[in-house]
């Protein structure tokens, strides 16, 4: 099979599409669930039971700990969606976001409920909190693609 270059030429816009879909939709959710974090989404069943981030509550209240969490995620939003302008600052956003999903991932092994029964040997994961969380997955590799195209422009 020969390929043409009518064919890269779709497969490179297809990528940068690709590639466009993911930095935004990364902004837009991280944005988004900062956003949450100010208006009732604050995390405190899956904080609590993080020997990770349990320690907060020690010194912060509940809604200090949402706002704290809410800006970090809006602060990262910004920088990865400055992309066009800086790639330092997505850099920075970029990691960022991969520390704040690390740390929403790590609930899938602290957080009570998370599987809801198993299928043999399988986990099945409830729908609260465990899928929901499952898709942090997908998050944290976006980001980490986002840290290494970033990182590729800056050395250019």
């Amino acid at each position: 099979m020969t390929i043409t270059a009518a064919d890269r030429v779709l497969a490179d816009r297809i990528t940068t599409t690709g590639q466009m879909i993911c930095r935004y939709g990364l902004v837009i959710v991280l944005a988004w669930i900062g956003v949450g974090k100010y208006v009732k989404m604050e995390s405190r069943v899956l904080i609590e039971h993080s020997p990770l981030m349990s320690w907060l509550y020690d010194f912060l209240s509940v809604t200090a700990v949402a706002y704290c969490l809410g800006t970090a995620e809006i602060v990262a939003a910004i920088l990865i969606a400055a992309r066009p302008f800086s790639a330092r600052a997505t850099v920075i956003g970029s990691a960022m976001a991969i520390v704040l999903f690390l740390g929403t991932l790590s609930f899938l092994f602290t957080t009570p409920g998370v599987i809801a029964t198993h299928a043999g040997p399988i986990p099945v994961l409830s729908g609260m909190p465990g899928q929901f969380l499952l898709k942090d997955l997908v998050l944290i590799g976006v980001s980490v693609w986002s840290l290494g195209e970033a990182l590729h422009a800056r050395a250019q």
